[in-house]
């Protein structure tokens, strides 16, 4: 696989590698409410001084590309991830997902990128995240993981039934038709309630 991979796909793989490979391998993303909001807040995004919205970017030595929601240029360059997260936090996998946009902008630019932020629109909240080294190791990390996949190795299916409950990639997966099919796949306790 010597594409470039997206840099949000850092973010699918990092929350389950199995619906990363479905997605990659079949294509499979469907269509859940959070997606179709989402593509609704881009395109209805807002625009004010000091901003370029969504720059894309790529980069063959780091093996990325992807589209920064926004860039904020007052100061310091500092990409920004808009996210939905009603919970009014953010998790590892969009960690990683700024990271990778800020590897990408730091190539770009040919200087260090040291901060980025996340933007949760449900509670209008923008949280900086400065990239360390383990953010960086990470995202080399990860990206070497998500090489080393192959279209007849599924990953197995998460250990937290709960992030399936709103995965587009569910209908295909089927983690509880495949474990009943299979009890030995199942991979904690907390799927045995559900099968």
């Amino acid at each position: 696989m010597n594409d470039l991979i997206n840099v949000s796909d850092l973010n699918q793989y990092v929350y389950c590698p199995r619906r990363y490979w479905y997605l990659h391998y079949f294509d499979t993303q469907g269509e859940n409410y959070e997606r179709i909001e989402g593509k609704t807040q881009h395109e209805n995004k807002s625009t004010r001084g000091g901003w370029v919205n969504e720059m894309y970017l790529e980069d063959e030595a780091l093996g990325l590309k992807g589209k920064i929601d926004v860039l904020e240029l007052d100061g310091d360059p500092i990409p920004v991830e808009r996210k939905r997260a009603e919970s009014g936090t953010y998790y590892r996998s969009d960690e990683l997902q700024i990271a990778g946009y800020c590897l990408l902008l730091e190539a770009h630019l040919g200087e260090p990128v040291r901060e980025g932020a996340v933007y949760l629109y449900e509670t209008d909240q923008c949280m900086h995240i400065r990239i360390t080294d383990d953010l960086r190791e990470s995202v080399e990390e990860t990206l070497a993981a998500m090489r080393s996949m192959d279209s007849d190795s599924v990953p197995p299916i998460t250990d937290n039934p709960a992030k399936c409950d709103g995965c587009s990639a569910r209908s295909y997966c089927m983690p509880v038709e495949t474990i009943q099919l299979e009890p030995d796949r199942m991979p904690s306790t907390e799927w045995e309630e559900l099968v």
